[in-house]
């Protein structure tokens, strides 16, 4: 499996996005897009806690598929990333260096 890096977007749910939006998303410098991390991640750093955060594309956005949204295509791919993600995660604890200074955000 591949793992990719980029922009991270957030729109609020708990609806797809519009085909507009990915558009200004994409104008933006946006690759990806999500309900719920971004704030997630905010209320993190709020609490001065450590973040890190796995995201699994589940669809194509509005506009850049042939078939229409549905939340069961969203359950399903998810389903399919479950094995690797869970490995990913395994792997990552086995390897993480704890630092337990301080952060001065």
């Amino acid at each position: 499996q591949k793992i990719y890096q980029g922009v991270y977007c957030m729109y609020s749910g708990p609806n797809f996005e519009t085909p507009a939006e990915i558009k200004a998303l994409r104008v933006l410098g946006g690759n990806a897009v999500g309900m719920s991390t971004v704030p997630e991640v905010l209320v993190a750093n709020h609490c001065n806690l450590p973040v890190i955060a796995i995201s699994v594309i589940t669809n194509l956005a509005a506009g850049m598929n042939k078939t229409k949204l549905s939340h069961q295509e969203t359950l399903e791919n998810a389903g399919l990333a479950e094995n690797n993600v869970l490995k990913l995660i395994k792997k990552f604890i086995c390897e993480v260096k704890i630092d337990d200074t301080p952060r001065d955000n």
